[in-house]
Order: C-alpha cells, then structure tokens, then sequence
C-alpha cells in the first residue's frame, strides 16, 4: 500500500509519537497516538490502479458515487462550448487522491477561492473553493476537471502546472477529506456510467468518444 506524499511526515510524525509514548509509559496515550495514526494512514492511503491508456476513454478522477450527469449543457467556465458533464461526490471514506482522467498536455490551471457549502449543494460547483485542470489531448479534444471543496473538505492539492504533458491516470493531486470532482468533456461522448454508480479514480471509464 502507498500513501500520498502529503501523509508521509503525519504518518511518521504519529508514528513516533505512539513509540515514544510507549517507552515512557504512557500506552494509554500511545494507544490513541496508534489509532491516530492509523486513522491517517487510512486518509492518505494512496492503492495502484491500473488505468486503460486508452484515447477513447476518459475515466473516473476521483473515486466516490456519481452524483450528477448532464448532457449538451453549455459550458461558459472552462471550455466555453457545449459539453457533458460527470460530477462525482467524495465521501471521506473514499480514497482522496485524484488522478488524470485523459492523456494530453495542461492548457491551464484555474483556481477560485470560495465558499465551502456541501458538496452535494446545487450552486456548489459554482460558489465553492475550487481548482480547475484543463487538458487537451493529442487531437485537440478538451477536458475540464474541477475539484471542489465541500464542508468539511478545506483544502485542494494539485501539482500539475501549465505546459505539463500528463498520462492518464497520473496522480495530481487529492482533496482533504472528500468532497467533490466534476469533470466536463465534449459532447460527442457517451456517458458509461449511471448516478448513484461508485467508480474509482484511474479505473472506471466514465465516458467514451463516439
């Protein structure tokens, strides 16, 4: 099992705690410095996933339950064309590293600062703190994908930087406790999957080009 880079010194940080309560007897403490520690590594728990490498494919961002899904919209944020949307709601049980839904090249990285209503909230993924990637792959075809902060989610990590060439499913970046990541892609796909439906980010193909 990995972990994301950002749990490495908390893991080891609680880790050594737990020891040295121990040595100095004080296993009480030490048991809650273990369970601590454990519940952490639990959070950034970062498992392999094998992804399809395939340009026909764009594949889930995020896991969690898909949570909406509309077609033909028009999209004035990111892409400022029509579009299909995929949004997928984090609970913070999920895995919380987000990983690249396509292959391509980073066009640009927007981030809004902003509220943090629940995720699931209807004007959310317009008022909310947020970080868009928009990707454009090998034939011009463009991707949008927005994490999005949510009640208890108050912070978003994204390592990737304009003019970077990513793979899919690369890692880039994770959400502190869940929350929500919408993905907008051109119209001309069909949607693979359902609202309620779990998918897991690097895995589960969400839509793919007619």
């Amino acid at each position: 099992m990995h972990f994301a880079h950002e749990g490495h010194s908390r893991i080891f940080s609680l880790g050594a705690l737990c020891l040295v309560a121990n040595l100095i007897g004080y296993p009480t403490l030490g048991l809650l410095f273990f369970f601590l520690t454990l519940f952490v590594a639990f959070f950034f728990r970062d498992p392999d996933r094998v992804s399809p490498d395939d340009e026909r494919y764009i594949i889930a961002p995020a896991d969690g339950k898909v949570v909406t899904i509309e077609t033909n919209i028009k999209e004035t944020r990111f892409l400022h064309a029509p579009a299909t949307r995929v949004g997928i709601f984090m609970s913070p049980l999920d895995v919380h590293v987000n990983r690249v839904p396509i292959s391509g090249v980073v066009e640009d990285v927007r981030y809004q600062a902003g509220q943090f209503r629940p995720a699931f909230a209807a004007d959310a993924a317009e008022v909310n703190e947020q970080n868009a990637v928009i990707l454009k792959d090998a034939r011009g075809r463009r991707v949008a994908f927005v994490q999005i902060a949510g009640i208890l989610a108050r912070r978003i990590i994204c390592r990737l930087r304009g003019g970077e060439r990513v793979t899919q499913g690369d890692r880039y970046g994770l959400i502190m406790l869940g929350s929500r990541v919408d993905v907008f892609c051109p119209p001309e796909v069909q949607v693979k999957v359902e609202v309620g439906q779990l998918v897991k980010s690097g895995e589960t193909v969400i839509a793919e080009y007619l």
